[in-house]
């Protein structure tokens, strides 16, 4: 039979390891684990008082001075774990295995973060109660920021609950759940999310020194901004929004000039000439620095094709034809552009493929000291077909001599350099030279709300407006949305998670163990 002692020390132990862990699991002294902690050491006091003797007498054994050796050398090794997480904890590699890499930052933000030339701060207003969905809000807002923080030290971050600190809140002029707020050299900008565009688009905004505003052309059948048809721009508009640029008609006919605020002029895809007052406004913005984006359709109006190649492009009346590289489920009218040109910043480092459905040619002799570069290229197989009737058969084929064979490209740009008026330097940067940009792209429907989404068509519009821009930072592939359904789990699920099977399962055995064998070591005795 067991003693009395024997069970009042059991029931210590349990009482002891009980409370223990629903005060790890709870993440809160709560009365039920504060009770059990208490019971069990007044229990573990009495014993020792009670029967102190025996204990003395005991712990002079030899098999007492082995346990003492385990329990050391356990410590040491404990020591060790703890120092290793240290280390792990000062030098952190952060290695993302989820297949949709719903951890990784996209190369777009990873760009922009180590782009920042001065610390930005967050401060995230979250509810810090557990088990609710606050919680959740919370930590996944936490986990996002933690990414930030790990690819630049200038980037850091703290929450703060409303609830527990209403006067922060208020100092802050924040006064709702769920906002994050992003603070650099004077300038704040709020966040209402916890997704990785939505921080990023308002670190942008954050960093940008002025606001820039891109103007679509209107008035000559181009792509329609408000359209939320198959071939609109509505998308596009989005898109380009949601990079923090601000959009605005441009009726040619109705204005003097081009606006002077006008940091990219978008012609998408006119079907009717311009007025030769229209051009002369457009080469007088290009002239003085400007920076043109212009789609055109196989069909383009004639003197819009003769205004364009003014400025060295050679456009031919043809329809690339790729019956290879085409996209899957489409006709060979939709070559992919794979091919890239790795001598321009807007293309160097872009690698994702594109589509465009019934595309122009856009040829340019390349020449980098006047900045002229062929862009983007269909495949090798690819050819421009010349021949309508052909092509309206179905029976399209290529014909040696009168057709080129690809790559093709589609996709040239074109930049002048401003001479500034009398010798006077640009007031914004006095060391920077002054260009005016034209990039001309063989087709206005791969950016249309049905292909815009399609592989890397979205990227490449975004990029192309950033250029001319002068957003370099922004020219990169960026966040996507993740369609998982990831486990989510409360503050108390986690530590439980945690705990059970990494702590308590393992010291358990360990217990068991040395009970084990200072058992064997007593009777042995």
């Amino acid at each position: 039979m067991f003693s009395p002692t024997l069970i009042l020390a059991a029931v210590s132990g349990v009482l002891l390891v009980a409370g223990f862990s629903f005060y790890v699991i709870d993440g809160s002294m709560s009365l039920k684990a504060a009770a059990m902690l208490w019971i069990g050491s007044m229990i573990a006091l009495f014993l020792l008082y009670a029967r102190f003797n025996e204990i003395k007498v005991m712990l002079a054994k030899k098999s007492a001075r082995y346990g003492a050796n385990m329990v050391v050398m356990s410590l040491v090794f404990s020591g060790v774990l703890v120092f290793m997480a240290m280390l792990g904890h000062a030098h952190k590699v952060r290695i993302d295995l989820t297949k949709s890499g719903r951890f990784t930052l996209s190369s777009q933000t990873k760009r922009i973060l180590k782009g920042l030339d001065k610390p930005v701060k967050a401060i995230a207003f979250y509810r810090s109660e557990s088990g609710t969905v606050h919680a959740k809000q919370r930590q996944a807002a936490r986990d996002l920021l933690e990414e930030y923080a790990s690819v630049t030290d200038k980037f850091d971050f703290s929450f703060i609950d409303p609830d527990r600190h209403p006067g922060l809140a208020s100092k802050y002029g924040v006064s709702e759940y769920r906002i994050t707020l992003l603070m650099a050299a004077g300038k704040q900008v709020k966040v209402g999310s916890e997704r990785e565009e939505s921080l990023t688009n308002g670190l942008i905004k954050l960093v940008r020194k002025e606001q820039k505003y891109i103007y679509f052309v209107k008035g000559h059948g181009e792509k329609s901004l408000a359209s939320t048809g198959k071939e609109g721009y509505s998308a596009a508009r989005n898109a380009i929004l949601n990079e923090n640029y601000e959009i605005k008609d441009l009726f040619l006919m109705r204005t003097e000039k081009v606006p002077e605020d006008a940091s990219v002029v978008v012609i998408p895809g006119p079907k009717r000439e311009l007025a030769p007052d229209e051009l002369e406004k457009l080469d007088e913005y290009y002239a003085c620095g400007g920076a043109l984006l212009v789609e055109i359709d196989p069909g383009h109006p004639p003197e819009f094709q003769t205004w364009i190649e003014s400025y060295g492009f050679k456009l031919q009346s043809d329809v690339i034809i790729d019956k290879q590289s085409q996209l899957y489920g489409a006709n060979a009218l939709t070559p992919v552009v794979y091919a890239y040109n790795k001598d321009h910043p807007l293309t160097k480092d872009f690698t994702l493929a594109s589509y465009f459905p019934i595309a122009n040619s856009v040829y340019i002799d390349e020449d980098p000291k006047k900045g002229r570069y062929q862009l983007a290229m269909t495949g090798p197989n690819s050819w421009t077909e010349m021949d309508r009737a052909q092509l309206e058969s179905g029976d399209a084929e290529y014909n040696e001599g009168r057709e080129k064979r690809g790559p093709v490209p589609i996709v040239s740009v074109t930049t002048i350099e401003v001479k500034s008026e009398k010798g006077k330097k640009d007031k914004k940067d006095s060391s920077r030279h002054k260009y005016g940009k034209m990039i001309v792209i063989g087709d206005s429907d791969f950016a249309n709300n049905t292909n815009i989404n399609l592989a890397g068509n979205g990227d490449l519009f975004l990029n192309t407006i950033s250029w001319l821009a002068e957003e370099a930072d922004l020219i990169a592939v960026r966040a996507k949305k993740k369609n998982i359904t990831p486990v989510v789990l409360t503050a108390t699920q986690g530590r439980a998670i945690f705990w059970i099977p990494v702590v308590m399962v393992p010291s358990a055995v360990l217990m068991v163990g040395v009970g084990i064998y200072s058992r064997r070591r007593w009777f042995r005795q």
